[in-house]
């Protein structure tokens, strides 16, 4: 089971469409996946018209508890959603009690080790002991970038915590979402940044209306205009990413 993290300490950079979408191709590509949606806003679960049990709380996860009861089936094969709590909000402060605190994710998604092939996190933007529950659990982070000096600063400081925190060697991808192409800042960022492998893919991510609308339908753009030019960047987007930092 590989487990990715939609990640960046920055919002409004497009995380969830990423984690909605990524997770959908996953799952329409064979892969039995699990979408894990961490952030208290819970987009990811609106998204896919999903609400938790009134019973399940950020301490029962934190403790491994009735998670298996409260993972939900959406409208698509081989997709499954945990859905997100507004009490996830203390995740922080429930994670920072536990022992082993940076541990304490990765002890809850083993218990989804035989039942998945694929476990995608939809991530707050934090840099708390959530966030390194985050960065030791898994195996990839996925970062969305938007073509500016101030996303890429904070990328660059999201490399250096990783660092700090012994992480150096944890895979970390960034790729750029919301692209202008009428902007030549933004066509400038993305050549000069793109023209080497790493740390980003060359797919790319088109600044679009229908990705905005996602909200209105409630459904992955991929699967609601599997032809639009947002989801063939979508598609490309999760063909690269499999075919480099998903192998067995």
């Amino acid at each position: 089971m590989k487990k990715v993290a939609i990640y960046n300490l920055k919002g409004g950079v497009g995380k969830t469409a990423t984690a909605v979408n990524l997770a959908y191709c996953a799952a329409n590509s064979g892969l039995k996946t699990l979408l894990l949606d961490l952030d208290p806003q819970g987009a990811s679960s609106f998204y896919f018209k999903v609400k938790p049990s009134k019973k399940f709380s950020a301490e029962k996860f934190a403790h491994g508890k009735k998670i298996f009861k409260n993972l939900k089936e959406t409208d698509y094969r081989n997709l499954d959603l945990l859905p997100s709590d507004f009490s996830f909000r203390s995740l922080d402060l429930i994670f920072d009690e536990e022992k082993k605190r940076e541990r304490t994710l990765n002890k809850i998604l083993s218990s989804f080790q035989s039942s998945y092939d694929l476990v995608i996190m939809d991530c707050p933007a934090s840099i708390g002991v959530d966030a390194e529950n985050v960065f030791y659990a898994a195996d990839v982070l996925l970062i969305p970038v938007i073509p500016t000096i101030l996303s890429i600063e904070t990328l660059n400081r999201v490399l250096a915590f990783l660092k700090e925190l012994g992480h150096q060697k944890k895979k970390t991808v960034g790729f750029f979402a919301q692209v202008d192409g009428r902007k030549k800042m933004h066509k400038d960022t993305v050549f000069n940044h793109t023209i080497k492998d790493e740390p980003f893919l060359k797919s790319t991510i088109p600044f679009s209306s229908e990705i905005e609308k996602m909200g209105i339908y409630r459904a992955p753009v991929t699967a609601r205009h599997p032809n639009c030019r947002s989801s063939k960047a979508f598609f490309a987007l999760w063909q690269e990413f499999k075919k480099k930092h998903l192998k067995k």
